[in-house]
């Protein structure tokens, strides 16, 4: 769908996964033969599509440190959703971004990037949702990307849900449960996408390529009068809340040399036994119950190992957790790519779902927490009768 705003901004609302979408962006290009072409993408999605071998054979442990966790997350998502259009269809995601680039490539033209990173955006509607919302993302998070919804998306009406793109489509299914991220996802990517369009077409004439779920709200921003969006601000992610989680994990530690100071308060010198047995049974107890986690999701011996060795320190800190070292050692030992990840919606029995290297070390992560809470649970009142006992 073609849309003139003005002589140097012509808006092309595309289909994620259409044939047609991709000959009408070459179309266009070569009719208006713009200065720029802009498309809706940021630098990160760029990279995964342009360069796929690479980010389908990137180390999880590379977007880890990197801090990518929700870029590779949100890409894993949309991947589980298009893969299965784009089978019905016979065209790859994102096909009509690509053709948009190698025809300004092919014209000398330059490419603008107008949207946000994804990394902001998500981590903005993370922030805005309250935890009945979170919960529910989550949820249907997990459906989508193991592909218990498949019975259903048959069931849709392919050509209709192509009219939109797939987080315009995703926002409107998740709006009932999680309106504030839609508003994240939606509305401020409409208004941070039309600011960067018309910031590139005062350089020159733009032919922008947008999904067409984004088109009528783009367009209705560029239509404004002085349209003047602070980018700045909505490139910056909000500080996080104090939740009750947070309050509670301080409370551990506040509790647990609570207890060693009134050993030590009340029985003096004497008291230095008592202490030894706060400190064995609070290492113990953890560290048995986090490596048993490990050990339970098939982790690798030294992840096991690391488990046991972390779980005691970090029950005492706020900032990070046992399953997090296991995870990290697991993940170095047997190392996970991105394509183990977006295998998981083809996954098709229980040995299948065990051996891919991201369930394995997910599982690592998890189960060396759970252990560790539990630790935390069976160790804390068994301190604590025995520092007033």
């Amino acid at each position: 769908m073609e849309v003139k705003i003005s002589d140097n901004i012509i808006l092309i609302g595309t289909a994620h996964i259409s044939q047609e979408s991709v000959d009408e962006v070459r179309k266009a290009i070569e009719t208006y033969t713009p200065d720029i072409v802009a498309v809706e993408l940021c630098q990160r999605r760029h990279q995964s599509i342009t360069k796929k071998d690479q980010w389908e054979n990137t180390p999880i442990t590379a977007l880890i440190r990197s801090n990518n966790a929700f870029f590779m997350l949100a890409q894993t998502f949309l991947s589980a959703i298009q893969r299965r259009l784009g089978e019905e269809y016979g065209v790859q995601p994102g096909s009509e971004m690509i053709a948009a680039m190698q025809e300004a490539e092919k014209r000398n033209i330059p490419v603008a990037l107008v949207d946000r990173d994804i990394t902001v955006t998500l981590k903005r509607a993370w922030r805005a949702m309250g935890v009945r919302e979170k919960f529910r993302v989550v949820w249907e998070f997990l459906k989508a990307m193991l592909g218990y919804e498949e019975e259903d998306l048959e069931d849709l009406d392919l050509k209709e849900l192509m009219k939109q793109d797939v987080i315009s489509q995703m926002m409107e299914e998740f709006s009932a449960i999680a309106p504030k991220a839609a508003t994240v996802l939606i509305h401020e990517r409409d208004s941070y996408i039309a600011q960067k369009i018309l910031n590139e077409s005062k350089k020159g004439k733009v032919v922008a390529v947008v999904g067409a779920g984004h088109l009528k709200g783009i367009q209705q921003h560029l239509e404004q009068p002085n349209l003047n969006v602070d980018i700045t601000t909505l490139d910056t992610v909000p500080k996080k809340r104090v939740s009750l989680i947070k309050v509670v994990e301080v409370a551990i530690p506040v509790i647990f040399f609570a207890v060693i100071g009134w050993i030590i308060y009340t029985n003096g010198l004497s008291g230095w036994e008592k202490i030894k047995d706060v400190f064995l049974i609070w290492f113990l107890v953890h560290g048995i119950l986090s490596a048993a986690g490990a050990a339970i999701a098939r982790g690798h011996p030294l992840s096991v190992l690391t488990a046991f060795v972390a779980a005691p320190f970090t029950s005492l800190e706020p900032f990070f957790a046992p399953g997090w070292f296991a995870g990290l050692v697991e993940a170095r030992l047997r190392k996970p790519v991105i394509k183990d990840f977006q295998q998981l919606s083809k996954l098709e029995s229980m040995r299948d779902f065990l051996r891919n290297k991201i369930i394995r070390l997910l599982m690592v992560v998890a189960l060396a927490n759970l252990g560790s809470i539990i630790g935390t649970i069976v160790a804390l009142p068994w301190i604590f009768s025995l520092g007033i006992g």
